[in-house]
């Protein structure tokens, strides 16, 4: 079988799920397995963890039988906890999950044709999109045993990214009606990441008509939202609120920009 050619940047993100799934199991060591998990309503520290490790045991499957259709992500979603659920052994499957998921990443490349939930179409989407899916439930773990979440810039940068670059496709939305009654004349969106280095926080989204655009532009919009890295990022990933005391304000109309967060990042919360 012919190796597949090095991929720095495909390679990073195998190693950022072990890191991330190891941050995770670290942060909830010694916790109860029923604690509720603040970011994930109804769910506790064994429903996450079910679900992240099912997340990853999914799209092992996908990049493994290199599958050109959906397949089924009934263990992503059913995620219903044992009556004797043992936290340490919950860790212990969630790391295993995300080893096997980074090693057969790297076995197979970046390029190999496969069926993803959104344009892309390859193992890197799935190393990039199951990268902040762990980074995400790190901090909801973290949260739900009263830690504190510290994040690489690096990593929250290209997080944003990937959220925005998703914003912009009509399947990120329940329905096309739910995407049109975003779009208007003048109606445009301005991220800025505030610890950003220069010429890399900021992101311009229009939705002024079809197709919703985005760029690296810092231009006066409609609505403007300013902050951390981390904070910008959790915020569109609905873990934080645009307050003060949260680092993140937003300024112009904030109906706005809180319509978009949420509608664009429906098929997240699915």
């Amino acid at each position: 079988m012919t190796r597949p050619s090095p991929s720095p940047v495909h390679d990073r993100y195998a190693a950022r799920i072990i890191d991330q799934t190891a941050r995770l199991t670290s942060a909830v060591e010694g916790a109860d397995a029923t604690a509720s998990v603040p970011g994930c309503p109804g769910w506790t520290l064994a429903h996450l963890l079910r679900h992240v490790g099912g997340a990853h045991r999914w799209a092992e499957t996908v990049v493994r039988t290199r599958a050109t259709e959906p397949v089924s992500d009934e263990q992503v979603n059913d995620v219903t906890p044992d009556t004797e659920d043992d936290l340490a052994a919950l860790a212990d499957w969630l790391t295993e999950g995300a080893a096997l998921l980074a090693d057969t990443l790297r076995a197979t490349g970046p390029e190999v044709p496969v069926w993803t939930v959104a344009p892309g179409g390859t193992p890197h989407f799935w190393a990039r999109r199951m990268t902040y899916e762990t980074v995400v439930h790190r901090f909801d773990a973290t949260a739900a045993v009263g830690g504190t979440f510290i994040l690489d810039a690096d990593v929250a940068l290209d997080g944003l990214d990937e959220w925005v670059e998703f914003s912009t496709l009509p399947q990120a939305y329940e329905s096309d009606s739910a995407r049109r009654d975003l779009l208007g004349p003048d109606r445009t969106l301005h991220i800025h990441a505030t610890d950003a280095p220069e010429g890399t926080g900021e992101w311009l989204i229009d939705l002024t008509g079809e197709p919703i655009t985005w760029s690296r532009t810092h231009k006066k919009s409609t609505a403007t939202v300013r902050g951390p890295l981390t904070d910008l990022l959790l915020l569109l990933y609905r873990r934080r609120s645009p307050a003060p005391a949260e680092a993140v304000e937003v300024l112009g109309e904030k109906g706005l920009f809180t319509a978009w967060r949420n509608g664009a990042g429906y098929w997240l919360r699915k």
